[in-house]
């Protein structure tokens, strides 16, 4: 989705070329002794345990073959414009790689683009686990890098939702987008963005208001988002392209299979067959 190391080989690669706390960091040794002063100890702890401390927290297999009802509307709802949002932050950062001043909150591609950033969880590809920065046995809720695991934390409890309240459970790299779609979606942030640093990644929703929003050819935008999100996730598409017209401010006409979403001269028009499943798509 975002500029992210292709291997780990690559990761090693370009530890050996990058030497301060300003460029990129690609393993667990970098990250814990260049980007984490040590009077951090949570950040310090949370990101070095899953290597140090693999289960801290119980770790419970989720299948994800079939999402459930609630991570099936969640996708429905918030996918496609979190997708969408994804794209302007990518034009955004370009092939610049990624840096974070931890103690500001901060993470910044190149020297011209900034995000403020709220740390989500982590993913350890050794143990395909993921751990949600709440779970950590030094997490304290009044630490405002924590604030929006802590608030994905509080709408999991609250709809009984396993992927967002239980602290430590075996993952895909695809649960990566869900959560971080759905804090995007629910949290109403710039977007999110997944820091692989090679064993692993890091997941942090950001903020820049700034992030210019590219409006030139929606039409083939909306297209192009709308069929990645239906390749990567097995969603209702009708109602799915419905929610993603609605935050696009489009006015909607709905027919049994059918859907027309107008926004001034930009018109987008779906067919579907009894199943939900998109047959035509044309703007």
């Amino acid at each position: 989705m975002l500029h992210q190391l292709k291997n780990i080989d690559e990761a090693a690669a370009l530890q050996n070329t990058y030497g301060s706390a300003i460029a990129l960091r690609t393993s667990y040794s970098a990250l814990i002794s260049h980007l984490i002063p040590d009077r951090i100890s949570l950040l310090k702890k949370f990101f070095s345990r899953t290597e140090e401390k693999k289960h801290l927290a119980k770790v419970l297999a989720i299948n994800y073959a079939q999402y459930s009802k609630l991570e099936q509307e969640l996708i429905e709802k918030f996918g496609a414009v979190a997708f969408d949002k994804q794209m302007d932050i990518a034009d955004a950062i370009g092939e610049n790689s990624w840096s974070l001043d931890m103690q500001n909150g901060k993470i910044s591609f190149g020297e011209q683009v900034e995000f403020s950033f709220k740390i989500l969880g982590s993913f350890s590809r050794t143990s395909n686990v993921w751990n949600w920065a709440w779970a950590n046995e030094e997490a304290e809720k009044d630490d405002v890098s924590l604030n929006h695991a802590y608030e994905m934390k509080s709408f999991g409890e609250k709809q009984n939702a396993d992927f967002l309240k239980i602290g430590s459970f075996e993952a895909k790299n695809i649960d990566l987008h869900l959560i971080g779609l759905t804090a995007s979606g629910l949290l109403k942030t710039t977007g999110y963005y997944i820091a692989d640093y090679g064993a692993g990644a890091m997941v942090f929703t950001v903020q820049n208001n700034e992030v210019p929003k590219n409006t030139e050819k929606e039409s083939e935008r909306i297209i192009t988002v709308f069929n990645q999100l239906i390749s990567d996730f097995d969603v209702n598409q009708k109602l799915a392209l419905k929610h993603y017209l609605a935050e696009k401010d489009y006015e909607i006409v709905e027919g049994r299979n059918k859907i027309t979403g107008t926004k001034g001269s930009n018109i987008i028009f779906a067919e579907f067959d009894n199943e939900h499943t998109l047959t035509k798509l044309n703007g």
